[in-house]
């Protein structure tokens, strides 16, 4: 008999043990990150930056297949009981020599997973995780001039490519209320002191506007503190950055500044110069049943929490593929274009976010929601 078969049948023996658990069940909970397993990964550390972010130290499991800077990913935190799935972009260097990635998380009102990860996360804990995504990231020709444009919690991709990528000519501009408020500033200040980079902070009721012709380090940072300068004008950037239409910008924040900025780059003629990354811009908050839209079809029902989507969308007459019936898995699932569901079997819930795909057979509306249908 070959190993192969001696080791089918005594897996097999395991399960017939083990039953009505599955031997990988006792494996997760002695090796939870082993390879073959569910990606996961550990906490293994929480290191406060501002008084409402902190960066979180994850060690991914032996599935995990690495990022490139400006990538995100979802993580899911089980919450009083519920597992919840969100995404934040990846802060840590592509090429960490420890192997571990860090998110940066800034707790929102409001938000379940931000303020549980800020606020309550210790190390140990285990979440789930899916693999790396997202386009917003640095051709492989380096550019010769880079911007940076950034606002809030958008500096967080774009710490991700500093400490991955060194340009010889980098502009970086970012918003913040409040100094205290700037995520990394700390370590920027750092890199400063070491000479490392220009660091200029803009208060235009007392200084005026920055002579940019003053800076000639790799990294020139410009910190736009709004409580005191107000809110930043694209327009601004002929004096800020005067030759911002030469450099290669990646611009991450509010959906306004973004919004702005898009116009701004089209309106002279250089759009294909600027990439931008738009994070959720709402809450979603859960309950029991709502409206469903499926927008393929444009029609609107009511659902309530207990009915799967596939029978929901079926009644409503929208074509809803499924191979359930013939017991082919997989075949109805779709997009979740907005809002969030529930699944049946487990509880989880699952909110919208680029690329996420549910099943229908088994997913119940868990407030308003919109189904690519």
């Amino acid at each position: 008999m070959t190993s192969t078969a001696l080791r089918s049948r005594a897996w097999k023996l395991l399960e017939m043990v083990t039953t009505p658990l599955l031997p990988s069940d006792y494996l997760d909970l002695v090796s939870p990150l082993r390879a073959g397993a569910d990606l996961r990964g550990r906490i293994e550390a929480v290191h406060a930056e501002t008084r409402d972010a902190a960066t979180i130290v994850i060690r991914p499991g032996r599935g995990w297949r690495g990022h490139t800077a400006g990538q995100y990913v979802r993580i899911g935190v089980d919450v009083d009981g519920v597992r919840l799935w969100r995404a934040y972009s990846l802060t840590s260097p592509a090429n960490r020599q420890d192997g571990r990635v860090t998110i940066t998380v800034k707790a929102i009102p409001d938000g379940k997973v931000s303020n549980h990860l800020v606020r309550r996360a210790k190390p140990g804990t285990l979440i789930q995780l899916d693999q790396a995504t997202g386009d917003f990231v640095l051709p492989e020709v380096k550019p010769a001039k880079v911007l940076y444009l950034t606002a809030g919690s958008g500096i967080t991709p774009v710490m991700g490519m500093l400490r991955d990528t060194e340009f010889d000519d980098v502009v970086m501009v970012h918003c913040a209320p409040q100094p205290q408020d700037v995520i990394f500033r700390s370590e920027l200040h750092d890199l400063a002191a070491d000479k490392k980079l220009r660091l200029t902070e803009v208060h235009t009721d007392t200084d005026g506007m920055l002579d940019i012709a003053a800076a000639d380090k790799k990294l020139r940072l410009t910190e736009v503190h709004t409580d005191t300068d107000g809110m930043l004008d694209i327009a601004r950037l002929d004096e800020l950055v005067p030759d911002w239409a030469e450099r290669e910008t990646w611009a991450c924040g509010p959906a306004g500044m973004l919004d702005a900025a898009e116009r701004h780059w089209s309106e002279h003629g250089v759009p294909e110069r600027l990439h931008t990354e738009r994070f959720r811009p709402s809450v979603v908050v859960a309950g029991d049943g709502g409206e469903v839209t499926f927008s393929t079809t444009g029609k609107t029902v009511d659902a309530d929490g207990a009915t799967p989507l596939l029978e929901v969308g079926e009644e409503a007459g929208v074509l809803m593929p499924s191979g359930c019936r013939m017991g082919i898995c997989f075949g109805c699932v779709t997009p979740l274009k907005a809002g969030a569901v529930r699944d049946l079997r487990t509880g989880e819930i699952t909110e919208a976010e680029p690329g996420v795909l549910i099943q229908t057979c088994v997913s119940a509306a868990a407030g308003p929601c919109d189904i690519e249908q």
